[in-house]
């Protein structure tokens, strides 16, 4: 307490009246206007048991701005683990420079939660003079703190950091750093990342009994946009069925149609999975995949008219239903089963005339069934 002014048993004061809805909002303002002298006050709330009246106290110190910093900052240094968890993001909501210096120590603490917050405190400052304390905590021995460093070193865009983020893409032992780290990256938006995606796409460390683990990695690589339609391309003739599969995918999800031709060449790849993503990636295109998708209705093998049906099943143009039309001659069963049932779901009144000489052959109970099935789908 200060004997002169009594400011700290005011303070106190003040923030037991933030328990009381009909006097919180005159003691937080007031709280406010008492700026430094109440920081150690609302310090202490932070570490009720109260969740209320810790957010309450967060909000204030942060509202403080500036005023607050040099305190927070001394306390950082000797408050309780939680606390200090606590004190790390609001020096990081408060978002000036000055708190860099404590920011840095709390990167270096003990406990490893205090580093992660640290990290991430100091990304929302977005100071670059925070870069090396960042990709210095790449190599903790924490995952949680990894993962907030690989996150928090891709906001500054730096080039300098790619290759540290690109050597926890490619080589961290937890699936989930190698996640953030690939996050990281596309938040750089510096395109020299690419290809350390392509690279991890080979990896069957993302793969390998790990079930949707490389979707992080490919939903990064899709925020590239543009910039990755070249690299992708390429990836389509990988030796490795995965990558090219995975380059299909993004490149459907990107939808810029300069991929249409070299997508059209991979629907007929001859690994089953590479041939169905670049026909779903195909009919993500609409129209401007007609052409490649018409002539694959021609191949020779069944397995690639399938996927040429499928995917034209799902654009929804005018010039699709001839074309599946005219596959109602196709040799195959499997194939002409597929092209009945795509007639209904495009729901073109125009198909009836084409399924009706099917539906009515009885001859074929199982054609005529799926004919019939179609034009119920029609009406």
């Amino acid at each position: 307490m200060d004997w002169i002014t009594g400011k700290r048993d005011d303070s106190k004061k003040l923030v037991a009246q933030l328990g009381d809805p009909s006097r919180r909002a005159a003691a937080a303002s007031e709280l406010i206007r008492q700026g430094s002298a109440a920081v150690d006050a609302l310090t202490d709330a932070l570490a009720s048991k109260d969740a209320s009246m810790q957010t309450l106290a967060a909000q204030i110190l942060v509202k403080m701005g500036t005023t607050a910093v040099p305190r927070l900052s001394q306390l950082l240094g000797t408050a309780h683990p939680a606390t200090q968890q606590l004190l790390t993001d609001i020096l990081g909501e408060i978002r000036h420079r000055s708190a860099l210096p404590a920011l840095t120590e709390a990167a270096r603490r003990e406990y490893f939660t205090v580093r992660a917050r640290a990290a991430s405190a100091m990304a929302r400052i977005g100071d670059s003079s925070a870069v090396p304390t960042l990709i210095a905590l790449l190599a903790d021995d924490e995952p949680t703190v990894r993962i907030a460093a690989a996150l928090a070193v891709g906001a500054f865009h730096e080039p300098s950091s790619i290759i540290r983020l690109s050597d926890v893409l490619l080589e961290d032992r937890e699936i989930e750093v190698r996640q953030a780290a690939a996050e990281g990256l596309a938040a750089t938006r510096l395109k020299e990342a690419i290809p350390y995606f392509i690279e991890a796409m080979a990896d069957s460390f993302w793969w390998y009994e790990r079930e949707n683990a490389a979707e992080p990695l490919l939903a990064a690589l899709t925020k590239f946009g543009a910039d990755a339609v070249e690299p992708l391309v390429g990836a389509l003739t990988h030796y490795e069925a995965t990558v090219r599969r995975s380059a299909a995918v993004v490149l459907g999800r990107i939808g810029d149609t300069r991929a249409v031709e070299a997508l059209g060449m991979t629907l007929y790849d001859m690994h089953d999975e590479v041939g169905h993503a670049a026909a779903e990636s195909l009919a993500g295109f609409g129209a401007p995949a007609l052409g490649v998708l018409s002539e694959a209705l021609n191949h020779p093998e069944a397995g690639i008219r399938l996927r040429a049906v499928s995917a034209l099943t799902r654009i929804r143009d005018p010039r699709v239903l001839p074309l599946l039309a005219e596959m109602l001659h196709d040799h195959d069963r499997l194939v002409l089963k597929q092209v009945i049932q795509s007639l209904g779901e495009l729901r073109d009144p125009r198909a009836v005339a084409a399924l009706t000489p099917i539906a009515d052959n009885r001859a074929d109970r199982e054609l005529s069934m799926l004919a019939r099935e179609a034009m119920r789908q029609l009406s």
